[in-house]
């Protein structure tokens, strides 16, 4: 009798026995992931207008999720109810108010304070019931792979579970005719291993003692946080500490044990530090740093920028780091003027911290995708997508350049006739900074970018750069030949002068070989101790000049008298 009782309660014991055991069975890092996101349901395919986000247990061990938790890092929702989440299978996690709309799909957990999934970007955590992270997803539009999909409606799918810390590589828009598969696979399911090494993209600089490495993926925390794993040049060797910052496991920040000193570019070296998939880093281990310094009066320059783009175009503007100094992108800020000269449209560069370094660019654009499309985009990683850049109309504008303070760092009032003169469609094409070390308003400092470069070089030496020349005379034209088709090679004839003092005045006239004036390029201009000025093959009224050999008859004079004259020449060429 005692026998048959005990055989009639063994399955429900069994059953006790098994929810309790995963109730206490603690999971492992990835043991269950966050597979699918629908952020934006709006407009609905055939899905439910509400958001969810589906999790998946890709261990072999059950977990009960009570307690368990998702964060987006403002608002956290714990799940209350007691629910098994078995090897190989899927939950719907969505508001309790939608609980009925999602059953039909699979099982399903309402939760109270359902984390907002924001439309273009967000970070979702994992975290089990004793507060470990299990998983974290830092998704944006950019990872719906698809235009059409990423304005509504469609969820965003992991493609290889086994495979969680890959990113936009392992994740796509849902290829569902639903819009997405909440409750089971995922239609986008394939194969898709990890066996490319972390790369390590860049440095920021909290304060003398302490730099944040930044990955490109997540990392292993265990073999990141060895201190010895990173060196650093110039005197400061191994840190004294590392850690990883969670939930998403990409920035590991260093305490060291001597200061930065300004003025020194560092280089961080990582080794033996792997990802979550094993891989080691290998050669994408070593990246710039430095203790960024306030930018003052041109410290940083606008390089380039593009006002009137394309139909559906985007525009952009290039900076440059003029100075021996690191400034770091988040104390600059943007802006323009209004009718009255008031500043307006004041946004920041960066939202976060972002070091240039001496001698380098960085490209702002309110659209990373269609830029790279384009023109061509030689390193991506000096893009820097913007919400909003100051309004640039296509004739003329200004765009200012200032630091946190307040202070104006550099200031274009730029003018669409500043333009090669034989450029009929001013439409896509960049306006380019001849010289860094010339001045900002200088019209002659500019020029239409090349069409050999494609009309722009966002990110990289501009088509028609021009270093300062070492004038050894005291009027020197260079190049001997030039040839003004816009192709950036020698377009300008360009007269160099180099005076013991300031306070001349300059007349310069070009003759053809007949002796006949074609262009007064210069009248009574005033003129400082060192300058140039430039000639582009045309004539007084901008008409296109024959090729040929012409005159160019250079009068300096100042107040007390004095005067010389220079009489040189130079070739007109054209392609063939």
């Amino acid at each position: 009798m005692i026998l048959s009782v005990f055989q009639r309660l063994l399955p429900a014991l069994g059953f006790l026995f098994y929810t309790a055991g995963s109730f206490a069975q603690l999971p492992n890092r990835f043991d269950v992931v966050i597979d699918e996101l629908l952020p934006d349901p709006s407009p609905p395919v055939q899905l439910p207008n509400v958001e969810f986000i589906e999790l998946k247990n890709v261990s072999s061990t059950a977990f009960n999720l009570r307690n368990w938790k998702l964060s987006d890092g403002s608002t956290t929702a714990t799940i209350s109810a007691s629910f098994t989440l078995k090897p190989d299978s899927f939950v719907i996690v969505c508001p309790t108010s939608a609980v009925t709309m999602f059953a039909t799909y699979g099982a399903t957990i309402g939760v109270s304070s359902f984390p907002s999934l924001n439309n273009d970007a967000d970070v979702i955590a994992l975290y089990a019931a004793d507060g470990r992270l299990v998983h974290a997803v830092a998704y944006n539009t950019s990872w719906y792979q698809n235009a059409v999909k990423s304005d509504g409606g469609w969820s965003l799918e992991m493609i290889d579970t086994r495979n969680p810390c890959a990113g936009i590589n392992n994740w796509k828009a849902s290829t569902s005719s639903l819009g997405g598969t909440p409750g089971k696979k995922n239609a986008v399911n394939d194969n898709n291993k990890d066996d490319q090494p972390p790369a390590l993209v860049r440095t920021t600089t909290t304060d003398s003692i302490t730099i944040s490495a930044m990955f490109e993926e997540p990392i292993d925390s265990a073999s990141a946080a060895f201190p010895g794993n990173y060196s650093i040049n110039n005197g400061i060797a191994h840190p004294a500490s590392a850690s990883v910052i969670m939930p998403l496991c990409t920035e590991v920040i260093l305490k060291l044990e001597a200061p930065l000193n300004s003025k020194t570019v560092y280089e961080l070296i990582v080794n033996n530090v792997k990802d979550c998939a094993g891989n080691a880093i290998n050669q994408l281990n070593t990246a710039k740093a430095g203790l960024p310094a306030l930018a003052d009066s041109l410290a940083v320059v606008i390089n380039e920028l593009l006002f009137n783009p394309p139909p559906n175009g985007f525009d952009y503007i290039e900076i440059y780091n003029r100075s021996n100094q690191v400034i770091d992108l988040k104390q600059l800020y943007l802006a323009t003027r209004n009718g009255t000269h008031q500043l307006t449209g004041i946004s920041p560069v960066s939202a976060v911290s972002w070091l240039l370094f001496p001698g380098e660019y960085r490209v702002l654009t309110e659209n990373r995708l269609w830029l790279q499309q384009q023109y061509l985009i030689k390193d991506p990683s000096l893009i820097i997508e913007v919400p909003a850049l100051p309004s640039m109309p296509d004739d003329k504008g200004t765009v200012v350049l200032m630091n946190m303070q307040g202070a104006v760092v550099d200031e274009l009032q730029y003018d669409h006739s500043w333009h090669f003169g034989l450029v009929n469609d001013e439409e896509g094409i960049a306006l380019e900074r001849i010289n860094y070390n010339l001045p900002t308003q200088d019209k002659s400092n500019w020029s239409s970018a090349a069409s050999t470069a494609g009309f722009g070089t966002p990110g990289y030496p501009n088509s028609q750069l021009m270093g300062d020349a070492q004038v050894k005379g005291q009027v020197i034209i260079s190049p001997p030949v030039f040839s003004p088709d816009n192709d950036g090679f020698n377009d300008f004839a360009v007269i160099d002068y180099q005076l013991s003092e300031p306070g001349f005045v300059a007349n310069i006239r070009i003759y053809d070989a007949n002796g006949r004036m074609v262009r007064y390029l210069a009248q009574n201009a005033t003129l400082s101790s060192t300058g140039r000025f430039r000639w582009d093959g045309l004539d007084d009224k901008l008409n296109k000049l024959p090729i040929g050999t012409y005159i160019v008859l250079t009068e300096l004079f100042n107040g007390q008298g004095r005067k010389k004259k220079f009489k040189q020449t130079v070739t007109l060429a054209r392609r063939l």
